[in-house]
């Protein structure tokens, strides 16, 4: 235990030194950059499928952007059987057009997706960008001026944001913050937004994407298998030109994660796809979230006197190093020292992950199942 903990340790010093992350990420809403000139058209495209209590919320927070430029809104119902389209429509003058069920080899999303950019290029050939957005975010006013303003400054091929997560019952505000911080560690966002790094992400609840690097990979048949596709789209579209990512604290997410078996449900969805389906990335992953959030309180209980040295230090950095996403979330730092809880559950989760691949029950999502299948 003593050399587990002095592991840990070495781990978080290398963390702290060399990926201090999470406190260099960009938030949008501090951006002062000017306008240009002329604002580019933009059509924003929503994929609904079985949205209808939060549609609404979603769909005026787009009509109420307070953008100099053309916005067109083209809502995507995809097969919904709860009234989406029609909640849709009463909220405000969007386009809502009825999906169809995703052809062989397309995940149902993409394919909503496609089919509200090929109706956004018909009704609005002039449109210099795609905003694409869930139908369960609601965004702030000045959002689309930003990472428009933002993106011809910087002649970006995509810029995203992360919206703020639903974070209101006790499992919600232990994992949700703790799911942005890995998130971050992950993908770091100052090399997604380094035209040097191969690293590349973006965020699904709000994506701008210049039309011509959606036309330069092949629209979305490019990806369109894929499980994590907003990562998948920004890896394809940075191949050929900058993309940018950041925070934000003003557009959040209007679902609500309805207890454990929810967060569960959404990680295990995509972790081994994550993983590439890998046992022994699988094996890798569990041992180093053990080592990282498991030792140093086991550590204390049970190591010498050296591990509990160690891992008292390892759990201080790791706290310390959780506290600017805590902030973010508006919760006390002090529930930095929870995070060991929250790290054994992700390792328990992309676990579960892997298990629901071997059982045949991988991809599932909103009544429909993907079948698992390795990424190019």
């Amino acid at each position: 235990m003593t050399i587990l903990a002095l592991l840990s340790l070495i781990a978080w010093l290398y963390v702290t030194a060399s990926r201090a992350l999470w406190r260099g990420a960009p938030f949008l809403d501090e951006t002062e950059i000017e306008g240009p000139q002329a604002w580019p058209e933009v059509v924003a495209v929503v994929p609904a499928r079985n949205e209808a209590d939060v549609i609404a919320r979603a769909v005026r927070s787009l009509i109420g952007q307070n953008y100099q430029g053309r916005l067109s809104i083209v809502v995507v119902d995809d097969e919904s059987t709860d009234g989406t389209a029609d909640a849709a429509r009463h909220a405000g003058a969007v386009d809502a057009i009825r999906g169809t069920a995703p052809p062989e080899g397309w995940t149902g999303k993409l394919w909503a997706l496609d089919t509200g950019v090929r109706h956004g290029l018909e009704a609005h050939p002039g449109a210099s960008f795609f905003w694409f957005t869930d139908a369960d975010v609601e965004h702030s006013s000045d959002e689309l001026r930003n990472l428009a303003a933002l993106s011809e400054a910087r002649r970006l091929d995509l810029a995203s944001i992360m919206v703020k997560l639903a974070c209101e019952t006790f499992w919600d505000r232990l994992l949700i913050p703790a799911f942005v911080f890995f998130f971050q560690k992950l993908y770091p966002f100052h090399q997604v937004n380094d035209p040097r790094s191969h690293a590349a992400a973006a965020a699904g609840g709000s994506m701008l994407v210049r039309r011509m690097a959606l036309d330069r990979i092949g629209g979305f048949a490019a990806i369109k298998g894929e499980l994590i596709d907003d990562c998948a789209l920004a890896r394809e579209i940075k191949r050929g030109g900058p993309i940018w990512l950041g925070l934000t604290e003003s557009t959040r997410s209007l679902r609500p994660y309805r207890g454990l078996r929810a967060i569960c449900d959404m990680v295990a969805r995509t972790a081994y796809h994550q993983l590439r389906y890998s046992p022994l990335a699988l094996a890798g992953t569990i041992i180093g979230m053990i080592l990282l959030y498991a030792v140093p309180p086991l550590a204390i209980v049970l190591g010498s006197a050296g591990g509990f040295f160690s891992a008292v230090v390892a759990w201080v950095l790791m706290a310390w190093n959780y506290r600017p996403t805590l902030r973010l979330y508006g919760q006390s730092p002090w529930r930095a020292l929870l995070l060991p809880i929250a790290g054994v559950l992700y390792a328990l989760f992309t676990l579960d992950s892997a298990l629901r691949h071997w059982q045949g029950r991988g991809g599932a999502w909103k009544a429909r199942y993907y079948p698992p299948r390795p990424q190019a």
